[in-house]
C-alpha cells in the first residue's frame, strides 16, 4: 500500500495531486527549484526537497535529482504529473530501478506512445519525409511532450527551415528532447480526445469524449466533456480506437488519445501517456477522482468491468497570466487576490500574494463548472468567471467570458480556428466611463484629507488612467456635499466602494489599489501620476521587450548597420517556456543592437533600433 508520494512536478498539478493524497491519508513530498522555493506547491506539501540548478526552467527535467530526492524523503511512490518528465520512459525506469512505485504506465508503453512518430506508426500512419508545395499547409510538431510547445504551422516552403529550428529549440527547452516531425495540417478541425483508464488485470475503460477545440498557439484554453455535436457512431468509433491504442501497448493507468475530427472523419494525433490538464471535466461527468484511480491502479487494484455512467456536462477554462490582445504575451507580477464564487471547482497553482515569474507556464488556475446540460454548464462557468476576483497581472479572463458567450461556441460550431477568426473582436474592450470615474473617486477619497470644496465654481480635478493600453482622463469635483461628477449622482464613495446612480440605475463598484495598479471590479487600470515627470521618448523604430525573458537567439549575421526588411525576425525571446519572435517594425537599417544571446531582459527594455533609410 502506498503511504507517501513525491510529485515530480510543480504548480497547479502538484497541488491537485497533493489534495487527493491528503484525502486518502497519504504523506506528500514536493520538489522545488530555487525559483519555486516559496511556491504554493512547496508550501502545501508535507515536506519539500530543493532541486539545485542554475536554470530554474530546466531543474524539473533532472530525473536523477528527483529520484535522489524521493529516496532522501523516504517515499513509496513517484507521481510525474504532466509536462516535464511525465512521458519520459527513462525517468520511469529510473524510478522503478530505485525500488519505488511509478504512478504511471509501464516504461515500454511510454516509449511506444510518448514519441508521436512511433505512435503514428503503431496506428498505421507515417510522418512526412519530404515536404512539397502540394503538402502545404503542414504542422511541425515535437515528438515528445505537448501543451502546444514545439509546434509551428507552415504555409510557405521558405518558412519550413525556420519553423523546424524554432520548434526544436522550444521542444528541447520544455521537454529535454528536440526531436520534431512534420505532418499534414488539418485546417479548422475539431480537437476531440478520449480519456482512458486501464488496470493491470486487462480492463480498459474509455471515459467518454472531450472537446478541446478552443486553442491559442496549439495550447488548449477551454475544454468540455462530453464533446458536443458528435454522432453516436463517431463517438463510439473514437472510444473504440482509443481502447485499441491502449491495448496495443499493454497500457496501464490514465492516458488520453487525441484526434482531429473534420467532415465526420477522425484523424489520429497522438496518445498522451499521462494525466491531462483538462482531466477535471471527465471527473465531473463520471463522478471520479482520476488521481485516486491512478493510485489504486498503481497499488494493483482491479477496475470494475464497466465504468460509471456519465452524468451531465462539464466545462473548464484555463486562466492564464497573459495578454491575448498583445500576441498572447505572458505577464508577470504579484497575484494579489484570486477567488471564485461557490459552486465551481478551482484548481490553482498560485495563492494570494504569490509572484508570477518568467520561468514557467503562465497558467494561474483552472475553473470548472458542472451542470445537467451543456447550456447550463457554459452559463455557470461564464458567470463564475465574471464574478471572480482576480487582482494582479493582466489575464485572459475577459477573453474566456466572451468566448463562452460567443454564438459559435454556445451553438457548438467551434473548431481550432476559432481565435484566428474572432480574437480581434473578443479582445476589443470599450472603456466603461463609470468604472473609470469610480477609480478616480475612490482614489480622491483615499488621498484627500480635506473636503476641497469652494463656494465659487472651480476647475474640475483630473485623474488619468491607462486601460488596455489606452490613456483615459477622468474629471470630478469636490462640493459642499462631497464628491460629484457630471451626468451621474454619487451615492457613496470611499477607498473601497463607489456607488453611482445613472438615469435611475445604481451600480456598485468595488475598488482595490496596489501601488499604481487599480482594480475596479473586473477591470485592471494603471494610475498615471498627476504631474508626470518628462521622459525622453524612444526613437521611432525602437524594438522593446514585450515581456521579461531571455534572449535565445539573434538573427544570423545581424550587426549594427545591417539592412532589414519589415517583418523580418531579428531577436528571439524565451519566456514561460515559449519562444517569441521580435521582428523589424519597418524596412531600413539597424542602428542599434543592445542585447546578446543568453541575456536576461526586463519588460520594456530596448532590444534594437531600426531606422528608415
Amino acid at each position: 500500500m502506498i503511504t507517501s508520494v513525491l510529485v515530480a512536478n510543480r504548480g497547479e498539478i502538484a497541488c491537485r495531486i497533493f489534495r487527493t493524497c491528503r484525502d486518502l491519508g497519504i504523506r506528500t513530498v514536493a520538489v522545488a527549484s530555487d525559483a519555486d522555493e516559496n511556491a504554493l506547491h512547496a508550501r502545501v506539501a508535507d515536506a519539500t526537497v530543493r532541486l539545485p540548478g542554475a536554470v530554474p526552467a530546466e531543474t524539473y527535467l533532472r530525473g536523477d535529482l528527483i529520484v535522489k530526492a524521493a529516496l532522501a524523503a523516504g517515499v513509496d511512490a513517484v507521481h510525474p504529473g504532466y509536462g516535464f518528465l511525465s512521458e519520459n520512459a527513462g525517468f520511469a525506469r529510473a524510478v522503478l530501478d530505485a525500488g519505488l512505485v511509478w504512478i504511471g504506465p509501464p516504461p515500454e508503453a511510454i516509449e511506444a506512445m510518448a514519441s508521436k512518430t512511433h505512435a503514428k506508426k503503431l496506428m498505421g500512419l507515417e510522418p512526412l519525409r519530404e515536404v512539397t508545395e502540394a503538402d502545404l499547409p503542414v504542422l511541425v510538431k515535437a515528438a515528445a511532450g505537448g501543451g502546444g510547445r514545439g509546434m509551428r504551422v507552415v504555409r510557405r516552403l521558405e518558412d519550413l527551415d525556420g519553423a523546424l529550428e524554432g520548434a526544436r529549440a522550444e521542444a528541447a527547452s520544455a521537454f529535454g528532447d528536440g526531436e520534431v516531425f512534420v505532418e499534414p495540417y488539418v485546417e479548422d478541425g475539431r480537437h476531440i480526445e478520449v480519456q482512458i483508464l486501464a488496470d493491470t488485470h486487462g480492463t480498459v475503460w474509455a471515459l467518454g469524449t472531450r472537446d478541446c477545440s478552443l486553442q491559442r498557439r496549439h495550447q488548449k484554453v477551454i475544454e468540455e466533456a462530453p464533446a458536443p455535436g458528435l454522432t453516436l457512431r463517431l463517438a463510439q468509433e473514437l472510444q473504440d480506437m482509443a481502447v485499441r491504442a491502449a491495448r496495443a501497448v499493454d497500457y496501464v493507468g490514465v492516458g488520453t488519445v487525441e484526434f482531429l475530427v473534420a467532415d465526420g472523419t477522425a484523424h489520429f494525433l497522438e496518445m498522451n501517456t499521462r494525466l491531462q490538464v483538462e482531466h477535471p471535466v471527465t471527473e465531473a461527468v463520471f463522478g471520479l477522482d482520476l488521481v485516486a484511480e491512478q493510485l489504486r491502479v498503481a497499488e494493483g487494484h482491479a477496475l470494475a468491468p464497466e465504468p460509471p455512467r456519465a452524468r451531465g456536462h462539464a466545462v473548464e477554462a484555463r486562466l492564464y497570466a497573459e495578454d491575448p490582445a498583445n500576441d498572447w504575451s505572458p505577464q508577470t507580477g504579484t497575484l494579489h487576490r484570486l477567488t471564485v464564487p461557490e459552486g465551481v471547482r478551482l484548481d490553482a497553482g498560485h495563492a494570494d500574494g504569490d509572484s508570477i515569474g518568467v520561468h514557467y507556464d503562465p497558467m494561474l488556475a483552472k475553473v470548472v463548472a458542472h451542470a445537467p446540460t451543456r447550456a447550463e454548464a457554459v452559463r455557470k462557468l461564464a458567470g463564475a468567471l465574471e464574478r471572480a476576483t482576480i487582482h494582479g497581472p493582466v489575464t485572459n479572463r475577459d477573453l474566456l467570458i466572451r468566448s463562452l458567450r460567443h454564438e459559435e461556441f454556445t451553438s457548438a460550431r467551434m473548431n481550432t480556428g476559432f481565435y484566428d477568426r474572432h480574437l480581434q473582436d473578443l479582445t476589443r474592450q470599450p472603456p466603461d466611463p463609470w468604472a473609470l470615474l469610480a477609480a478616480a473617486l475612490a482614489d480622491a477619497h483615499g488621498r484627500s484629507r480635506f473636503g476641497g470644496w469652494r463656494n465659487l465654481p472651480s476647475q474640475p480635478h483630473i485623474r488619468r488612467y491607462t486601460l488596455a493600453g489606452e490613456e483615459h482622463e477622468v474629471r470630478y469635483r469636490h462640493t459642499r456635499n462631497g464628491l460629484a461628477a457630471d451626468g451621474v449622482h454619487v451615492v457613496h464613495a470611499d477607498t473601497n466602494l463607489v456607488v453611482l446612480e445613472v438615469e435611475g440605475v445604481r451600480r456598485r463598484f468595488e475598488v482595490a489599489r496596489y501601488g499604481d495598479e487599480v482594480h475596479v471590479d473586473n477591470r485592471r487600470l494603471t494610475a498615471l501620476p498627476r504631474f508626470p515627470v518628462p521622459t525622453a521618448e524612444r526613437a521611432p523604430g525602437s524594438l522593446l521587450a514585450p515581456m521579461p525573458g531571455t534572449v535565445v537567439k539573434i538573427a544570423e549575421g545581424l550587426i549594427t548597420g545591417s539592412s532589414v526588411q519589415a517583418g523580418e525576425p531579428l531577436v528571439w525571446l524565451e519566456a514561460m517556456k515559449m519562444q517569441h519572435v521580435i521582428s523589424a517594425p519597418l524596412t531600413g537599417r539597424l542602428t542599434a543592437l543592445e542585447v546578446t544571446p543568453g541575456q536576461q531582459v526586463e519588460l520594456g527594455m530596448l532590444l534594437a533600433v531600426v531606422q528608415s533609410p
